[in-house]
Order: structure tokens, then sequence, then C-alpha cells
């Protein structure tokens, strides 16, 4: 009796850990209107960690270990790191900002002067950032000043080589650089370049990321497979010495599998422009 609530507590106890776990994960911040892209997140993460608690249970059902709870809902939390989104959403806003910027430097050649060109893109700009052009656009037509609308424009887009365009864009406008369009024309070449370079990058990590899901599916779906078939090969791991051993294994299998997680993580670099605090 006392064996059994023991293991109803340790289920339970190892389901609300998960869960816990999956919820902080940089949960979306407050705001009036959230955006549909973090209604999005907030989904997904309600997703991973009910999937995690799920794991967890079937674990315990599967082996009657109280440990199988979070060591099978960290792996789960863990290929979810390996697995989740690449940087294909960043390569795809900066082929974006790219072909913006060889748009506003042919626009330039026609239009009456660096607003006019601006406003004139929203309406043919990448679908990426179409979003934030289109409000540099309105503040634009709304009569705010250039250089506020550019350094508003920069905070929306968040993006170092959008940085770099914001900074030649309000040079210009604030210096009046010669040979705008030829400028303009060199930073799209050297925006795709970096494209090219991020696109190599992210198939070397998406290579290790697939090489470390197949091994940890593989060990996984092995001692799954050895609980259902070999029990009395596993009866050791469940007194509470076995316990304590697989505890301590498997803590460090997901510290491993969380190293290599960082490992292939993409990392922001550092804007020339930063975030205007608000109120």
């Amino acid at each position: 009796m006392t064996t059994a609530l023991l293991m109803i507590v340790a289920s339970v106890g190892g389901a609300g850990f998960c869960l816990v776990i999956a919820g902080a994960r940089r949960a979306p911040r407050d705001t009036v209107a959230r955006s549909a892209r973090d209604l999005a997140a907030s989904r997904r993460r309600r997703r991973h960690g009910a999937a995690a608690a799920a794991a967890g249970l079937v674990a315990f059902m599967v082996t009657r270990w109280p440990v199988a709870i979070p060591l099978a809902a960290l792996a789960v939390l863990g290929l979810r790191g390996l697995g989740g989104r690449p940087a294909s959403h960043l390569i795809e806003r900066l082929e974006a900002i790219a072909s913006w910027t060889e748009m506003l430097r042919d626009t330039l050649a026609g239009a009456a002067g660096l607003t006019q060109a601006l406003i004139a893109t929203a309406s043919i700009c990448p679908q990426a950032i179409r979003e934030q052009v289109r409000a540099l656009a309105s503040r634009l037509s709304s009569g705010v000043a250039l250089t506020v609308a550019l350094r508003c424009f920069a905070d929306d887009l968040a993006d170092p080589s959008a940085d770099v365009v914001v900074a030649t864009l309000l040079m210009a406008a604030t210096e009046r650089a010669h040979r705008l369009g030829d400028l303009l024309g060199a930073l799209a070449e050297s925006t795709r370049e970096e494209v090219a370079m991020r696109q190599g990058v992210e198939a070397s990590r998406s290579s290790a990321r697939s090489a470390v899901r197949t091994v940890t599916g593989f060990s996984f779906g092995f001692l799954g497979l050895m609980a259902l078939f070999a029990r009395p090969y596993l009866a050791p791991y469940g007194t509470p010495d076995g316990q304590a051993v697989l505890a301590v294994v498997g803590a460090l299998f997901g510290l491993g599998l969380w190293l290599m997680a960082v490992m292939v993580r993409a990392r922001p670099a550092p804007r020339l422009f930063a975030a205007e605090p608000t109120a």
C-alpha cells in the first residue's frame, strides 16, 4: 500500500514538475495586444508541456520507476530544444532585408526623395518584413520625422543587418550622403553573402541535431523495449539504490543533451541600435 501510494505521489509530482519546466520557458509578455506569433508560441509551449507530462506518465506506467517520470519528460523537452525551430526564419528575414534594400536603391532613382522612396516600397517589399515596412511608411505619411521613423523601424525589425541599412539611411537623411544607391547596393550584396554563410552554418547544425535525435531516440526506444520484454534484466533498477543510480545516469545524459542543444542554438549578434525603453 505504501509503495503504491509513493508511486502515485511520484507520478503526480513528476507530471507537475514537467509542466513547471515547460511553462518556465520564456512565457510571452502580457501586453494589451499580443501578436499572432506570440499566441502561436504560447500554444506550442503548452503542447510541448503536455507531451512531456504524457511521456513521463507513460514511462512510469511501463517501468513502474518514479525516476522515469522526470527523465522521460526532460528527454522530450531536450529533444524539443534540438529539433526546435531552426534559423530559417532569420535567414528568410535577411533575404527580405537584402531584397528590400535593392528595391529601395532602384526606387530612389525615380523618386523625389528618400521619404517618397521608403513609402513607395511598402507595397512591394518582401512578405517577411512587409509589416515593419508598412509601419514605417505609415509613420512617414502621418508626418513623423524621418530620423524618428527610421529608428522606430530599426526597433521593429530588431536585426543587426537592418541596423546597418538604417544607419546608412540616417546618415543620408542628416548628412546628405552622396551615391546612396551604390552604398545600398553594396549593403544588399554583403547581406546576401551573410545569408549564404548562415545557410551553410544551419546545414551543419541540422546535421548535428539529426544525429543527436537519432541516438537519443534509439536509446530510449531500446530502454522501452527492454522494460517490456526483459524486465528481469532491469529488475535491479527498481530498487532504491538502482533508482538513485538511474537518476545520476539520466542527469548526466540530460546534461549532455542540454549542452548539445546550446551548441547548435543560433546566437543573436549585437545590434547597432539599442532598443528604446517603453513606458
